[in-house]
């Protein structure tokens, strides 16, 4: 027998859970298929879905399929070759390929670009229709010509809330497949939606397993926890919510929001990547914090050092200590942004030539060259300080580093100030 999941797909759009952005009264998706069945028109874009699994991609494919009078072929890339494709575009060259040919391609990311290229032609004319899914971000996987001629839609993670209705409707199934009357309270019901993560396959697939495990008329909490994982992070290390929940962690710091900071954290964690965390933590502490609190980058290394010397899981607390101490510190990036300055300069081809008398002149002949003449030792001079040039001439006047607002760096602008080696008070960057 099928899984619970298949037995109860949806056929329609109306009995679909989530994807209200796409699918709800005026959802775009929703308004596509109506204007191409609705009028007769029978013109489909050509679409990509992307987004976690069990959000409802192949189904909406599936109905979108059922509704339209185009030949219908499934692929899966994983298992596909340029042979398969070529028995697909064949197809329209047949009596029953004269409506178009509708190509379901699931997991397109595993398709190369020799393989995406080969539907260019037929997408091109209108023979093929191409519905492809992924749960990869499809701007990072799919050859670009490809999705200039799709629509993107992305598929979002399903919330309990909204799989709680597909859980009745699985309950109500099995009780009438197997003559029995077993039922679940709303706190079971709570439990399993929230369970599966965002996906409605894998909260039916615990409901399933619930229900041929119970030994009475009604599933019980206590029951759900020899089912249930005690992970169920929804994590992959290769994948775009890898690099998306870096990203948040970053942001979240930057932000000040120690709450977010730990928990996109232990989402990391949770999930096996101890390297990406530690890494991403040594780069916000320059970043982020940078000049206005300078000892964030010892702390937070010696806080990496010790997570990398004990492995997980006790590498969580001293990584937690870094992630709470860089989201509640003050925040800088003027160093870093000194940096992107200077950098365009050099990209421009600005300051070829060192000023000769900040040369090396630690060899013989330096000084038949000019290099090192006229050099002042600052240390000579009263504060340490003496005013000269460092930057090339045609740069001489450029200001790459604008001190930040914070108590430290004010406390360097207060200094420079005081003896003199201040470029500008206001704090104004180069331009």
């Amino acid at each position: 027998m099928n899984p619970l999941a298949d037995r109860l797909r949806p056929t329609t759009f109306d009995d679909m859970v989530g994807q209200t952005h796409l699918l709800g009264k005026n959802g775009p998706l929703r308004r596509i298929v109506q204007a191409s069945v609705g009028t007769g028109t029978g013109i489909l874009p050509n679409m990509i879905f992307f987004g976690p699994p069990g959000t409802g991609k192949t189904t909406a494919a599936n109905i979108i399929a059922a509704a339209s009078d185009k030949t219908l072929c499934r692929l899966n890339a994983t298992t596909a070759s340029l042979s398969d494709i070529r028995e697909v575009t064949e197809q329209t060259r047949g009596m029953f390929g004269a409506g178009g040919v509708l190509l379901y391609l699931d997991e397109i990311q595993y398709f190369n670009k020799k393989q995406q290229q080969s539907l260019l032609e037929f997408l091109e004319d209108g023979r093929i229709t191409l519905i492809a899914s992924t749960t990869e971000n499809p701007y990072f996987y799919i050859y670009n010509a490809l999705l200039s001629r799709s629509s993107v839609f992305e598929f979002r993670a399903v919330t309990p809330t909204e799989i709680v209705p597909a859980l009745v409707r699985g309950l109500a199934l099995l009780n009438r497949e197997n003559g029995t009357a077993v039922s679940a309270d709303d706190r079971v019901l709570a439990a399993i939606a929230q369970s599966g993560a965002g996906d409605v396959r894998r909260a039916l697939g615990v409901l399933e397993n619930a229900y041929f495990t119970t030994t009475g008329d009604k599933i019980t909490v206590e029951q759900l926890e020899t089912l249930i994982p005690q992970s169920m992070a929804v994590f992959d290390r290769d994948g775009d919510s890898h690099y998306d929940t870096l990203s948040a962690l970053q942001k979240s710091i930057r932000g000040s929001d120690p709450d977010a900071a730990v928990f996109y954290l232990a989402k990391l964690l949770e999930g096996g990547d101890l390297f990406s965390a530690c890494r991403r933590l040594l780069v916000i502490a320059s970043e982020d914090v940078g000049g206005a609190y300078p000892m964030a980058a010892a702390i937070t290394q010696a806080c990496v050092t010790s997570a990398r010397e004990l492995g997980l899981p006790e590498a969580r607390i001293p990584l937690a200590n870094a992630a709470v101490m860089l989201a509640t510190a003050p925040k800088s990036n003027s160093a870093y942004m000194a940096y992107e300055r200077a950098a365009a300069d050099i990209r421009a081809g600005k300051g070829q030539k060192i000023p000769d008398h900040l040369r090396d002149a630690h060899y013989e002949g330096s000084a038949a060259l000019g290099h090192g003449q006229g050099y002042r030792y600052p240390h000579e001079y009263p504060n340490h300080y003496v005013s000269q040039q460092y930057l090339p001439d045609d740069l001489k006047n450029a200001v790459y580093y604008s001190y930040g607002e914070n108590k430290t760096e004010q406390a360097a602008l207060a200094y420079a100030e005081k003896i003199g080696a201040a470029k500008h008070r206001n704090g104004e960057p180069k331009s």
